[in-house]
């Protein structure tokens, strides 16, 4: 019974669908293509008017400049140009800076620092730079001493250019074992003989700037030998005569012996006459060991420390403060008031241990045998025999000190040369080349 109902649902859905037609009749085709023409002729054809209208308004579009339709590539492109030429301006502002700071190594004090800067003295060449100078300048100055002592230059590339101290040694121990095998077998081409494509070669020798230099000091030249059907480069050396392996050792021993060439720290020794702003310091910003930033809200740090100082704290609390504080430093700006009132100023590294603050106030003193104690902020001795730095004794980064000569010695002095009160005291102190520059606080 369901599949008869089916069957009459089928044949009412095929009857509703009209009448059928043939595949390979044409006569259908045709009808539609006449219903269609018919019905395009019911369209209206536009007016005299509209045609016209629609005229002009074609030849205002194209008149017009059609506008450039910049594709990916010339957006590229143009955002390659703009960075280039910002790159390029940003380069000559910097070369403009560097070249108007050298030329003026000295800049002249401003008014409100008690130093122009930090300056440093070329062991080298013995000029006066500034602290983004010197690294720059101790690099021209090895690379011009080859033309004296190839040796003696290649050994201070090796110190100094080279920052990891665990590469450089690898690379003198490895050049050392060269040098002990060559002189053990001086007729043995092997041991004179070394393959810049090693890997031990590559990795820690040739790595490391200045090594290749030393090598073709000793003797070594360079050489394109045939391996397995190609060519690659070989360092060789000649045979070497019994003095000549002599001063191979001696030279070996002077690459052993070297160390980074650094800029010295100049102290700039500057006198000043008696003053009551003698504890006033202003400093700029090179004795910072802190960014732009940081500087920025060093204000703002000080200010925290008034409230902060007005809480009750342990010791330690205050010592981790005060060593926090300090490291903030890289230099220290001392000054020495002597017996007369006269003040001896100069710069230090933060680091730097209590004799050398001894060192320099005694060069800088006309009779620098007589013995003297030096008294921190406080009356505090601080003791020269004492291996203790300038930071860890609270001078950082600018402190006034007083001077006392030893009271016996001065008695003496006074009872040999009494026609000469001055000696006792009264004569000028400080060195004459001080004395002429001497300066007033402001």
């Amino acid at each position: 019974m369901k599949k008869l109902l089916d069957g009459i649902k089928k044949d009412l859905t095929f009857k509703s669908a009209g009448p059928g037609k043939k595949l390979t009749d044409d006569r259908s085709g045709a009808a539609d293509r006449g219903q269609r023409s018919s019905a395009a002729k019911q369209r209206e054809e536009p007016s005299e008017g509209s045609q016209r209208a629609g005229a002009a308004a074609l030849a205002r579009i194209e008149q017009q400049q059609r506008p450039k339709v910049l594709t990916s590539q010339d957006a590229i492109r143009n955002q390659v140009k703009r960075e280039l030429e910002a790159e390029a301006a940003a380069l000559a502002e910097k070369d403009k800076a560097d070249t108007a700071e050298g030329t003026n190594l000295a800049p002249k004090v401003h008014p409100c620092l008690s130093v122009s800067g930090v300056y440093f003295t070329c062991p080298l060449t013995g000029a006066t730079l500034t602290r983004a100078q010197r690294e720059g300048h101790i690099k021209e100055a090895i690379l011009k001493r080859f033309e004296e002592d190839a040796v003696e230059a290649s050994v201070m590339m090796i110190h100094t250019f080279n920052k990891d101290k665990e590469k450089v040694k690898a690379a003198v121990d490895i050049i050392s074992k060269y040098v002990e095998n060559i002189c053990k077998n001086p007729s043995e081409d092997k041991y004179r003989k070394l393959k810049v494509s090693n890997k031990v070669f590559q990795d820690k020798v040739g790595a490391v700037e200045g090594s290749r230099e030393f090598l073709q000091a000793l003797g070594f030249t360079s050489h394109m030998l045939p391996v397995e059907e190609a060519e690659q480069e070989f360092l060789l050396l000649p045979e070497q005569s019994a003095d000549a392996l002599e001063l191979m050792k001696e030279r070996r021993d002077r690459l052993q012996r070297g160390q980074p060439l650094r800029a010295q720290l100049d102290r700039r020794p500057q006198a000043f006459r008696a003053s009551d702003h003698a504890t006033r310091f202003q400093l700029p910003p090179d004795f910072y060991n802190l960014s732009a930033e940081e500087l920025k809200k060093e204000q703002q740090h000080r200010s925290d420390l008034v409230e902060k100082n007005s809480m009750l704290r342990t010791k330690a609390m205050r010592e981790r403060d005060e060593q926090r504080e300090r490291r903030k430093y890289n230099y220290a700006l001392l000054r020495v008031r002597l017996p007369d009132g006269t003040l001896l100023q100069g710069t230090f590294y933060a680091w730097e241990r209590l004799p050398a603050l001894y060192d320099f106030v005694r060069d800088s003193l006309r009779d620098g045998w007589q013995p003297f104690d030096l008294l921190a902020p406080g009356g505090v001795k601080l003791q020269e025999s004492e291996d203790v730095a300038l930071a860890e004794c609270n001078l950082v980064p600018a402190a006034l000190l007083s001077l006392a000569f030893d009271a016996a010695v001065q008695a003496d002095i006074a009872a040999v040369q009494q026609a000469d009160v001055a000696a006792a005291g009264g004569r000028t102190i400080l060195k004459d080349q001080l004395v002429e520059s001497i300066q007033t606080l402001t």
